[in-house]
């Protein structure tokens, strides 16, 4: 359950015990009776708190059995803070937290020291991850399969190789802004790196996706796409490189651990990562190559919101930092809004920044994804919104080639194309989105890595993009070593796919905070199919703030 809650990637660090409890009987009691996605978070607050477990069996009509589980861990952390430092915690006991499901960060938090102390003194006393191979034959015959999760027992039955080998991350659990989509990304990725020579290891944990199937990778580690676990496996496999291009944001956010703790990154360096992310930095970038951008500024409080706002002028898009999928992502017209938004962004990411961008009205986007070895630039494709600028990326329809966007603005895309990947330093892939008003061409944002529209790219023209990229991250090729044929007569279009009728009562608008569940792939002739023209026709239908 613990390494469930470490998989979600909601900031969690396992069950509780980790800075986010609640400590209000009431809104607790109140959440009970209210199925939500938090839910088994407010049952440990609710435990934790004293609450009898028949009252809340009775608010929840959980079984007493997995009630009782959770008070089992509730004992273990008052019986922890009996302890001072993690030097005084008896190495039977630190093993019984291990096997409990507890993360260093969760004990660390309970004993209120820093996290890099529990894990120097778990690492002391040898207390570390073993892997076992999941039996795939349900024991009628020997399982042989190299499919492997951790645990804390004395044997370890994943022996690493003497082979060269290269990890690939994962995106972890799908949800909206992080999909299926990134599972073909790492399935590209793994057989590219098979076939430059590799023993290809797969590290994520979710098991609806192609990528933890156990016949694609060399070897499978099913675990939570979170530090702890990932160090683990590093420190076991002591491989060539990791690559972190393939797994969406959740990757990405590693790239930095990764780097400190002395493993390679393959493809773009972390410097190179960072300096697309970091809104600052991106911008002193795009100004010193005469690249036109939309203000913005960065806020640490809503003072500086305020006056940042008040610069730019409004209408303005803020948002936080590091983040996938518009989380969090709002346009606002006024002080009052902002004030209130960037309040509750910092509530629910308090160690974020606040970016404030002044909102494009009424410009068209359009995104390219591209391929960069260092020296020859492969781009992709083109795609064009048929939503106006505002709409999140995920949930525009988007039409590959561009249809209605002048010769001169896709030569200045291609032009800025180029001259970023070269800037920022990109061995691999880069996505950049741009919105174009009055034919004058602006960075919206560039990222690092491979892009939720890559595959669609990829199906659409029948190119293996994703294999090339990561031959190139790899260094075994080079794009001109690579011969192919863009086939498509006529124009894709990329179609969100919203779940809107399994949540009635959620807001049906549009707007820079992506809601679709999904995408699918529509081919068309011309831009007098009916279908296109339905689209364009309501481009504006659902646009909201």
């Amino acid at each position: 359950l613990q390494k469930a809650c470490q998989s979600q990637e909601n900031n969690r660090a396992g069950l509780g015990a980790d800075k986010k409890e609640w400590i209000r009987t009431e809104d607790i009691l109140e959440r009970l009776e209210k199925v939500s996605d938090d839910r088994i978070y407010r049952v440990k607050d609710a435990l934790r708190l004293g609450v009898p477990v028949n009252s809340v069996k009775k608010l929840t009509n959980i079984d007493p059995w997995y009630l009782m589980q959770i008070k089992e861990l509730v004992k273990l952390e008052n019986e922890l803070m009996k302890f001072n430092i993690p030097e005084d915690i008896p190495e039977d006991f630190f093993r019984t937290l291990k096997v409990h499901g507890y993360s260093d960060a969760q004990i660390a938090w309970l004993m209120r020291v820093e996290e890099k102390d529990v894990t120097r003194q778990r690492k002391k006393l040898d207390i570390r991850r073993t892997y076992k191979m999941v039996d795939t034959c349900a024991a009628e015959f020997e399982a042989k399969t190299p499919y492997f999760y951790s645990t804390f027992d004395t044997e370890n039955e994943s022996i690493p190789s003497d082979r060269k080998k290269i990890v690939v991350l994962g995106s972890g659990p799908n949800r909206i802004g992080q999909g299926i989509e990134f599972d073909y990304c790492c399935v590209h990725g793994v057989k590219a790196a098979k076939e430059a020579g590799y023993e290809a290891i797969m590290i994520n944990c979710n098991p609806e996706t192609v990528s933890t199937d156990f016949d694609i990778a060399d070897k499978l580690y099913f675990e939570p796409i979170y530090w702890e676990h990932i160090e683990e496996i590093l420190e076991l496999e002591k491989p060539e490189g990791v690559i972190v291009q393939l797994g969406g944001q959740t990757a990405l956010k590693l790239a930095e651990k990764i780097v400190n703790a002395g493993y390679n990154i393959i493809g773009s360096s972390f410097d190179a990562m960072d300096l697309a992310e970091d809104r600052g930095r991106f911008s002193d970038l795009l100004k010193n190559e005469n690249i036109p951008y939309p203000r913005y500024g960065v806020a640490e409080d809503v003072d500086e919101a305020l006056r940042i706002a008040n610069e730019v002028s409004y209408p303005v898009l803020v948002r936080p930092s590091y983040v996938l999928g518009g989380q969090r992502m709002r346009i606002v017209i006024n002080d009052e809004e902002l004030e209130r938004h960037v309040l509750s962004i910092f509530k629910h990411m308090p160690d974020n920044r606040v970016l404030i961008d002044q909102f494009l009205e009424r410009a068209k986007e359009a995104e390219v994804d591209a391929i960069f070895d260092g020296e020859e630039l492969l781009i992709m494709g083109i795609m064009e919104h048929i939503e106006p600028a505002g709409i999140h990326s995920g949930d525009s329809s988007a039409v590959l080639p561009t249809y209605s966007l002048s010769e001169q603005a896709i030569e200045t895309m291609k032009k800025y194309t180029a001259q970023l990947a070269k800037a920022l330093n990109i061995k691999g892939l880069i996505n950049i989105q741009f919105a174009i008003k009055d034919d004058h061409v602006y960075v919206i944002e560039a990222n690092p890595r491979a892009s939720r529209t890559t595959p669609f790219i990829a199906k659409a023209y029948q190119v293996p993009f994703l294999n090339i990229a990561t031959h190139v991250m790899l260094g075994s090729k080079k794009i001109k070593d690579f011969e192919f044929e863009k086939k498509l007569e006529g124009y894709a279009i990329k179609v969100p796919v919203f779940s809107f009728n399994k949540f009635p009562n959620v807001d049906k608008q549009l707007g820079p905070e992506m809601k679709s569940t999904g995408e699918a792939i529509r081919f068309i002739d011309d831009l007098n199919d009916p279908f296109f023209r339905k689209l364009d026709s309501e481009r504006s239908m659902y646009l909201s703030r």
